[in-house]
């Protein structure tokens, strides 16, 4: 029976309960973290504990230092109580919102004990013939609020990109603003000219992502060159690759955007090289066996 926690108590899902109140519930007031694990290793589970934090000091939802320390415990026990701890790739998502008090659009004074809630379960990778053959994606307007920086549960633009990439028959939705190609629906974007890899810089229009980081790192190791810049939609078709980063799209080549092929429509050698060097990453930190060649999925 699956386990999940829930504000101090692991307890079955089916009887998990949060108040109407709720201000995630109600808001989408508070933020969220998914983290992933190989062989029951976390990968940069500080780095993504270190974005929570920062969200919920964005958002001014108060929580004591021993709460954020109870955070970071609760993942490796929840692998355990799911059986997950020796899964080959499994996520453990956490959620901390404001918690429930009284419908106000202002804070609610005094403040409540913010609701903490985390779940886990394995992950699978493509299969290789699925990555060999690469991915497609669409265009879709940008319409999330300003802070696109903070990891919040306001996901509905979100949602409403990605539904339209499903309908679309494609794996992404690059979205985009003021004639800016600026990430995916759940995923950061690369984009490949030549041998450089450009991706749009930290900003508020775009999340800090932990994989994002990762791959530049990976790329950086492997000399070659990376470039943190802004990506007019007008650049896009000069590009020879493309790809998306994240927890669990790890590095997905993107053979085609908007029915049109990226370069020769195949997945690129920068993208292999990258996803090498980033399996190569996770391998080494995590412990674990890193699979044979850039394609293995």
């Amino acid at each position: 029976m699956e386990q999940v926690y829930l504000n101090g108590a692991f307890l079955p899902k089916g009887e998990a309960r949060i108040p109407v109140d709720d201000r995630g519930f109600l808001f989408g007031d508070g933020v969220y973290e998914v983290t992933p694990f190989y062989g029951g290793v976390p990968f940069r589970l500080p780095r993504h504990l270190a974005r929570m934090r920062r969200g919920l000091a964005a958002l001014q939802i108060p929580i004591e230092a021993q709460g954020l320390e109870a955070l970071e415990a609760l993942h490796e026990e929840i692998l355990v109580r799911n059986g997950l701890e020796g899964a080959e790739m499994a996520i453990v998502y956490l959620q901390v919102t404001r918690g429930a008090a009284p419908r106000t659009h202002h804070f609610p004074d005094p403040a409540p004990a913010p609701t903490v809630y985390a779940y886990a379960r394995a992950f699978q990778r493509p299969s290789g013939e699925e990555w060999e053959k690469g991915f497609g994606a669409i265009t879709v307007p940008d319409l999330r609020w300003a802070r696109a920086d903070l990891k919040t549960v306001q996901l509905l633009p979100n949602v409403m990109a990605q539904q339209a990439a499903r309908a679309a028959g494609v794996a992404d939705a690059l979205l985009v603003r003021d004639g800016l190609a600026l990430e995916g629906a759940h995923s950061n974007l690369c984009v490949v000219f030549g041998d450089r890899v450009v991706t749009h810089p930290l900003s508020n229009q775009v999340l800090p992502g932990i994989t994002r980081e990762a791959v530049l790192e990976a790329a950086r190791a492997r000399g070659i060159p990376v470039e943190e810049r802004p990506i007019p939609m007008t650049e896009l078709p000069d590009a020879t690759e493309v790809f998306f980063t994240g927890t669990t799209t790890e590095v997905r080549p993107t053979v085609q955007v908007d029915g049109k092929p990226v370069g020769d429509g195949k997945v690129g050698p920068v993208t292999r090289e990258i996803q090498e060097g980033f399996l190569e990453l996770v391998a080494r930190e995590c412990w674990v066996e890193h699979p044979v060649g850039a394609g293995a999925r």
